[in-house]
């Protein structure tokens, strides 16, 4: 049914500890569990049965003024009937 794109992000932590296994770990995990849950919203919106995802960005961004930090996510994906 075409390729379309889907974006999501993490909950914001701390910048300080942002790079810390556990925290990068913490926003990893929340970024997939996102990006399925919009990827489930997405195909049921469309009227598909599944999606495969073709290629994914993730970045991290960050808030000077609160000095917090997160991954965003970009996921391109094909929805087959």
């Amino acid at each position: 049914m075409g390729e379309h794109t889907v974006e999501a992000v993490s909950p914001r932590v701390p910048a300080t500890i942002f790079h810390t296994e556990e925290s990068w770990g913490q926003c990893r995990d929340a970024l997939v569990a996102a990006t399925s849950a919009r990827l489930e919203q997405e195909v049921k919106r469309l009227g598909g049965r599944c999606a495969h995802v073709v290629h994914e960005l993730i970045d991290t961004r960050h808030d000077d003024a609160t000095s917090e930090a997160w991954l965003h996510g970009c996921f391109t994906y094909v929805l087959y009937r």
